[in-house]
């Protein structure tokens, strides 16, 4: 058997959600999507032996993505790259930091996709919808919310297209689940996903990565 079919999933807080950064089995991926997504695909693809890898980081806006894209994306040399990324961006712009005083998501977005397609031709991309509900964290603007994710998110779909990557709408599949459920069962304080909203996460990518036939683990 050759090397393992290697997939990475970064992003912030929503991706990290506790991983170990020991290379522990029980934690390295964390508690949240990546690690249901990578039992699924774990279980279905075993003669392959994929590999999982977690490198989200709480709090990282697409420029802090940028900033480590070497060490935690290019040198790991993956065959999937799956990012989800934005609502920091978005809260901190929101909230007039310094930090957020000019909004550079599509520009470094951009700089990251093109950098990657230049160095990792044939590694699949995988970019998650930026989402949010009504929550404590949300409910100050909450309008503006709505328009800068919405913004974001339409950003992101043009990204996909131009790049050749599969596009993971969230946002819509967080809004049904809203109407079964209070928004805080999904999203506890309107950005981050309990573990029911976790599992919306992981069968959205399921279903994107699968409608879009990628061969991310026939290729080897």
């Amino acid at each position: 058997m050759g090397q393992a079919t290697t997939i990475l999933f970064t992003g912030d807080s929503i991706t990290d959600c506790g991983r170990g950064r020991e290379e522990h089995q029980n934690h390295v991926l964390g508690q949240g999507y990546p690690n249901l997504i990578a039992s699924k695909l774990g279980n279905l693809y075993a003669e392959q032996q994929p590999l999982f890898l977690n490198r989200g980081i709480g709090g990282n806006r697409v420029s802090d993505l940028y900033a480590r894209w070497n060490e935690d994306a290019i040198s790991l040399k993956p065959d999937l790259i799956s990012i989800l990324i934005g609502i920091n961006d978005v809260w901190r712009t929101m909230r007039g930091l310094p930090s957020g005083v000019t909004d550079r998501f599509e520009r470094i977005y951009r700089h990251l996709l093109e950098e990657t397609r230049e160095v990792l031709p044939d590694a699949s991309l995988v970019l998650c919808e930026p989402f949010a509900l009504p929550g404590s964290a949300t409910q100050e603007g909450w309008s503006e919310w709505q328009d800068k994710v919405k913004h974001y998110s339409e950003v992101l779909q043009g990204l996909a297209e131009a790049y050749g990557a599969v596009f993971v709408p969230l946002q819509g599949a967080f809004d049904r689940a809203a109407q079964r459920a209070d928004a805080a069962y999904w999203l506890w304080d309107g950005v981050h996903p309990t573990p029911a909203g976790h599992d919306i996460i992981a069968e959205e990518w399921l279903i994107a990565v699968n409608k879009s036939e990628l061969d991310v683990f026939f290729k080897r």
